[in-house]
């Protein structure tokens, strides 16, 4: 199916409103939303907050703030203010990762989280709230003397409150975001050494370890930066094996870091379109669509089970990429993506995404719950309605200014 404009805008102002009002903690930060869109409330002091989830927020009401979306300043000055004076660690510096109404629950610091505590201060600062400027500044302190290994080019990955080393895992997953979060800042703030090390990078995850891999993205890493094919960790973070939605996540952002270096890296644009190949190759489930959740090194399925996120994240591509280069194939491969998400991900009767099907298009609960998260979902609609030769966020700016 061919989706329309008028399409993809409604399917947004969908999740604004499934995602807005319900989602909001009074105590601060947000609630995770069940199959209905109702609150899942628990926990002895107050139910559990995780650092992506309220940045997520504040990075997609930044951009509702942006589109004019009736309420969206709101919700994006609750996020930040819980973002502010929940997450953050007064004491030690950097952002929590889980938080409840009064205290840490997880006070580990995980660049992952980080990276998006970047990305809702360049967003939120489009949006013209008066601490983004704040929150960016302390937060690149942070990763510049926590995270960021210059000799390396990329991020280091977890540690405890007080900054003690909690193992010597590399992960590309947190990079790929950082170099997310590292454009937005630079296109909000013209800070050039984020733009350096968004490169940096591209270059060590992508044209060395990628091109290396045959255009599949390793994942894991030990300190030294040599891939652990065998790893297995969370399944939700750091899934065992190859993962097909972060090839086609990279896809994009390469396609913007192209257009921000002034197209100065061919490589950039030819490892964009190769990296969409090899994904829908290896990754896309047959008969039904979409795309297998993760893959073992060989490239047949490992889980089978159909996640909402890549078929988001494969349908940004193909748009990008479709509008590069005109190809048509990549543009059927467009329509086929949306297909899927209409048929088997998006609720048409309560609102909101099912985040997990099975083989035959049921629902599944095996990694996550309920309906959560707006971030893949709002972006997948709104990439293709607005310019794309930067970030979703200016984009949005320059057209509605």
């Amino acid at each position: 199916m061919t989706i329309s404009a008028d399409r993809l805008l409604s399917h947004a102002h969908d999740l604004f409103r499934f995602f807005g009002a319900p989602s909001v903690n009074p105590k601060g930060g947000f609630y995770q939303l069940d199959g209905n869109g109702a609150p899942i409330i628990g926990g002895e002091n107050g139910t559990l907050r995780e650092l992506h989830e309220t940045t997520r927020m504040a990075h997609c009401y930044a951009l509702g703030t942006l589109m004019g979306i009736e309420g969206a300043r709101e919700i994006m000055d609750h996020a930040m203010d819980f973002l502010l004076h929940g997450h953050r660690d007064t004491v030690n510096g950097g952002y929590f990762w889980g938080v409840d109404d009064s205290s840490p629950l997880r006070s580990d610091k995980q660049a992952y989280g980080h990276a998006f505590v970047l990305l809702a201060a360049a967003s939120a600062g489009l949006a013209g709230h008066p601490e983004a400027k704040a929150l960016h500044e302390d937060v690149m302190t942070v990763i510049l003397a926590r995270f960021w290994d210059e000799s390396a080019g990329a991020m280091t990955e977890e540690y405890t409150a007080d900054w003690q080393r909690l193992s010597d895992y590399r992960g590309q997953n947190s990079n790929m975001h950082s170099t997310e979060a590292l454009m937005a800042a630079y296109e909000t703030w013209g800070d050039a050494r984020c733009l350096e090390m968004a490169v940096r990078i591209s270059e060590r995850v992508i044209n060395t370890n990628a091109r290396k891999a045959g255009w599949v993205v390793p994942e894991h890493f030990d300190q030294n930066w040599n891939v652990e094919p065998d790893f297995a960790g969370d399944p939700m973070f750091r899934p065992a094996g190859t993962t097909p939605g972060h090839a086609l996540e990279w896809a994009r952002l390469l396609v913007q870091l192209w257009h921000l270096t002034d197209r100065a890296h061919d490589w950039m644009k030819e490892a964009a379109l190769a990296l969409f190949e090899t994904a829908v190759t290896q990754g896309w489930s047959e008969p039904r669509g979409g795309f297998h959740y993760t893959l073992e090194w060989d490239g047949t399925p490992a889980m089978r089970n159909r996640f909402w996120w890549p078929c988001c994240e494969g349908a940004a591509a193909a748009s990008v990429l479709a509008n590069l280069t005109q190809d048509q194939t990549i543009k059927d491969w467009e329509a086929k993506i949306w297909q899927v998400l209409e048929t088997d991900f998006i609720d048409h009767a309560k609102g909101g995404w099912w985040p997990e099907v099975d083989e035959n298009g049921a629902p599944r609960t095996t990694v996550f719950k309920g309906k959560p998260d707006i971030y893949h979902a709002l972006q997948a609609c709104l990439i293709p309605l607005f310019p794309q030769d930067k970030g979703i966020g200016p984009s949005i700016k320059a057209s509605t200014a």
